[in-house]
């Protein structure tokens, strides 16, 4: 797991001439750029990474899973990520050949 400070001191790391709080100010400026963005509507579209777009969830009917009474949930809108191809083949590269997809069988062994 990558944490936002581990993303801050991999930049700092990366460029020698950024300052940790350099580095801190832009991973917000970046992260509160888009999180303005999605929350205005709007979609946002890294080539090569995916996009940010928002769904919505209509409402229904749940249940309350402590009494069973069917309660209404509204209408909410909520944030999608969609990965791209190059960040999907990236992350099906690092799957070992010998070890199954997360969530598959595993082959019989001989």
């Amino acid at each position: 797991m990558m944490t936002r400070s581990d993303l801050v001191a991999a930049l700092t790391e990366r460029f020698g001439q950024l300052t940790q709080r350099d580095s801190e100010l832009a991973v917000k400026l970046i992260l509160d750029a888009m999180s303005d963005a999605l929350a205005r509507g709007h979609r946002i579209e890294i080539r090569g990474f995916g996009s940010f777009s928002v769904s919505r969830r209509p409402p229904r009917l749940g249940r309350n899973p402590r009494s069973g009474e069917r309660v209404p949930v509204p209408e909410k809108l909520v944030p999608h990520f969609k990965p791209g191809k190059a960040l999907r083949e990236a992350v099906d590269a690092r799957l070992p050949a010998d070890r199954p997809a997360p969530g598959q069988p595993r082959p019989p062994q001989p």
